[in-house]
């Protein structure tokens, strides 16, 4: 029996019909390698006054990996192994409401994905992709049975100094191609440009993401920096709502007198009042208000990306 003519010719519409892309509700995570978990640890629980709520093991029983947590939907990875090819910085990680859409939407976009995808070690099904920097960028749904929602509400004390990450730091190369992947297929939204004190290029771009309120922000570069002078633009950005009680707060933590550096406030190009520390293999942790001082939006620069 011959099929009508109507389903011959729309069988390729059918075949053809876009996958519509899930939600992206915001930054999982970022994790950065260690090279000592111990002087890790005393960073970012005893001075930062997280809390580590599970560590995933190495085959030979040590830690590999110890979770962070900053709320019940972020966290810091801390991988303790020797660095790869992107600095310090090994992956950062968005969210969504449905990973297998997710993949079926990046494939049909063009972006390599896997085959399937997984539940990892946690318990939530997540996969990889590569941004146009080669970064790796993680995509998360946050499972019931998970070890995060085993967690929730937990191990979130008042030591800490912040109880969200606004947003990431990655090294940029190409703006263009960057917009095109993180704007037109992941759906980030551009919403300011930055550039440096006495700079003739665009230093920043800021990206949020299509359904949350995080952001990415592009850190561009003319001279890309050697591995291990990574971890200034490679950065996570922490939320507080006055920097002058954050930096008290630091100050009066006994792990204080651990760390070396002094702890300052400025103003930066953002107009946000903002204190920059530094963990100990030199990764960036910005505390940022999220209002600028005045509660006026700062001006966006109008300066060419670098080349």
């Amino acid at each position: 029996m011959r099929s009508p003519l109507w389903l011959l010719l729309a069988a390729p519409l059918f075949a053809q019909a876009p996958v519509e892309r899930p939600r992206i509700l915001g930054i999982a995570h970022a994790a950065v390698y260690v090279g000592d978990l111990a002087k890790a640890r005393a960073f970012y629980e005893g001075l930062l006054g997280f809390s580590e709520p599970f560590t995933l093991p190495k085959p030979d029983g040590s830690v590999g990996i110890a979770f962070v947590k900053i709320n019940d939907r972020q966290y810091l990875e801390l991988f303790n192994e020797d660095p790869k090819d992107d600095g310090r910085l090994s992956h950062i990680s968005i969210y969504t409401d449905d990973a297998g859409r997710m993949r079926d939407y990046l494939a049909s976009q063009g972006v390599t994905v896997p085959a399937s995808v997984t539940k990892g070690r946690t318990g939530n099904k997540n996969f990889n992709i590569g941004d146009p920097d080669g970064h790796t960028v993680e995509v998360v749904e946050y499972q019931p049975d998970s070890w995060t929602a085993r967690e929730a509400g937990k191990f979130l004390p008042a030591t800490r100094v912040s109880d969200h990450m606004m947003h990431v730091g990655v090294l940029v190369g190409n703006l263009e191609a960057s917009i095109k992947f993180y704007g037109g297929i992941l759906g980030f939204r551009e919403f300011w440009r930055g550039s440096a004190a006495n700079s003739k290029t665009l230093s920043w771009v800021n990206m949020r993401a299509p359904d949350g309120d995080d952001y990415i922000e592009f850190m561009l570069y003319d001279t890309l920096p050697a591995p291990d002078r990574r971890g200034t633009a490679n950065h996570i950005c922490l939320v507080v709502p006055d920097i002058a009680k954050a930096v008290a707060k630091l100050e009066a933590q006994p792990a204080r007198e651990d760390y070396a550096r002094q702890i300052t406030t400025q103003t930066g190009i953002n107009r946000k009042r903002q204190a920059n520390l530094y963990d100990p293999d030199g990764t960036r942790v910005e505390l940022m208000e999220a209002d600028t001082i005045d509660g006026q939006p700062a001006p966006p620069s109008t300066l060419p990306p670098p080349r």
